[in-house]
């Protein structure tokens, strides 16, 4: 019985203290993983709002990337002054064979 008085005793010389510190430790580690978790779902939706904040801004010189539409565009202004030159050429040769079967004729 002497032992079970020293139980007895125990209740009331127990300090909570511990039990209050955990309970709050416990409540901040899970609002550190409540808010972590909302920042991973905010970071799925808006990624490329976060990624640009990451890169780096663009100089004035250069343009970032060429749009694709821009260079199909280019290419296919490039095909058509080709086929005007190649054209004129073509006409040219055609006007001097011209003049030549008259100069040959004349003579």
């Amino acid at each position: 019985m002497g032992a079970h008085g020293v139980l007895g005793n125990e209740p009331e010389s127990l300090d909570y203290s511990v039990h209050e510190a955990w309970n709050e430790a416990t409540n901040v580690y899970l609002l550190v993983i409540l808010v972590s978790f909302g920042l991973l779902m905010y970071a799925r939706k808006n990624k490329r709002k976060i990624m640009r904040i990451f890169t780096l801004p663009p100089t004035i010189g250069s343009s970032p990337e060429p749009n694709f539409y821009d260079s199909l565009q280019k290419v296919r202004l490039r095909q058509q002054l080709e086929m005007y030159s190649l054209a004129r050429k073509f006409e040219q040769q055609q006007q001097q064979g011209q003049t030549d079967s008259v100069q040959l004729s004349m003579e």
